[in-house]
């Protein structure tokens, strides 16, 4: 080093701090994941199920995987509209001689629907259960809470059914396959090499960082996939010779066809505090996750603002990375301070401009 301070002309009392910095900086950017290429959910070859992989985001999903040499078992109601999903997913297959595909009919609101769909999977996939999970179907029915005019309880408890627990019942279903005993992983005969883990991904919202009026029956079964995320998250260190990770990605709004359906009844207070976030298409959606799985992330945010909402709530939820997010955790407090009063007065203005919601709806 003295060598080198020399033939730069560096002052002693100025290269030692410097270096330090720049090894720390280095240290930190290395962290990050600027330095490395590492693919954290390598799918060549795997077969993953994919639940709502007719439509929307989980077919982007499915074409993504299957470009990227993974078999696919896609998860949806109408048959229909799986049919015609498996020819476009089967065409963009990397390797169509390797990599196969299939789907299966549920609906994953029915109780129990997870055990027959997994002993499918299975079958099909010559007694192998899947590698991956990602469940992606979903729902969302917005309205006011409070209106005498809407089933607000109803409508909870049906996307509680399709977006808790029809998540919750696949990954209990695949992860008392893969924890079984008899389904441990085989060495990989190299010394301080683990077998490659297999990964539940489950699919929230950016409205399980931040709540907004409007989406009442909608948010709290995103806030509750973040719950069974981070309890299993935990859980999953007792079965060490069982690697699996969970994951949870938070999409904002997506052009898709449940988009047009949860407008038909989006209160229009909602549609005015939205109105500046602008709807991404589930292909960019479906890549940005990807992107985020493969860096190894446990919260994966597909956009900027999407990144700041989840600092500021982690609490007790698994970090990306523990110096970022704890610095940005910081900052986030202070955005909101300005953000809550403004969307707070936006709801108040909008209600002395409109009236009583139920006033004006028993007037019209």
């Amino acid at each position: 080093m003295d060598i080198i301070e020399q033939r730069l002309g560096v002052p002693p009392h100025i290269a030692g701090p410097a270096a330090t910095f720049a090894f720390f900086a280095f240290f930190l950017l290395k962290k990050m994941g600027l330095f490395t290429n590492t693919n954290h959910f390598p799918v060549e070859g795997k077969t993953i199920l994919i639940t709502g992989a007719s439509e929307g985001m989980g077919l982007a999903a499915a074409i993504l995987l299957a470009k990227k040499g993974a078999s696919l078992i896609l998860v949806s109601r109408n048959v229909g509209r799986l049919e015609e999903a498996l020819v476009k997913v089967t065409a963009a297959a990397r390797s169509p001689s390797k990599q196969r595909f299939t789907y299966i009919s549920a609906d994953v609101s029915e109780p129990n629907y997870a055990e027959s769909v997994i002993a499918q999977a299975i079958a099909w996939n010559a007694g192998a259960a899947p590698d991956i999970v990602w469940c992606i179907a979903g729902l969302s029915s917005p309205m006011l809470w409070a209106d005498p005019a809407n089933d607000s309880i109803a409508a909870t408890r049906r996307n509680m059914d399709v977006n808790f627990f029809g998540s919750a019942e696949m990954s209990r279903a695949i992860l008392k396959e893969w924890l079984a005993p008899e389904n441990k992983p085989k060495d990989t005969g190299v010394i301080g090499q683990k077998p490659e883990p297999k990964h539940i991904i489950f699919t929230a919202s950016m409205l399980a960082l931040f709540a907004i009026v409007g989406y009442g029956p909608y948010t709290p079964s995103k806030w509750a996939l973040r719950g069974l995320a981070d309890t299993l998250n935990m859980e999953l260190r007792m079965y060490p010779d069982h690697p699996v990770k969970i994951h949870v990605v938070y999409p904002g709004t997506i052009t898709s066809p449940g988009l047009e359906r949860e407008n038909k009844t989006k209160p229009q207070i909602t549609l005015e505090l939205e109105k500046e976030e602008p709807a991404e298409s589930p292909e960019t959606v479906a890549e940005r996750a990807v992107k985020g799985l493969e860096k190894g992330q446990y919260n994966v945010t597909v956009s900027t603002l999407g990144d700041l909402m989840r600092c500021g709530i982690l609490g007790g939820s698994e970090r990306n990375n523990w110096v970022w997010d704890t610095v940005v955790g910081w900052v986030v407090p202070v955005i909101y301070f300005f953000v809550i009063r403004i969307m707070n007065a936006q709801v108040a203005g909008w209600a002395r401009v409109n009236g009583h919601p139920h006033v004006k709806k028993a007037a019209a």
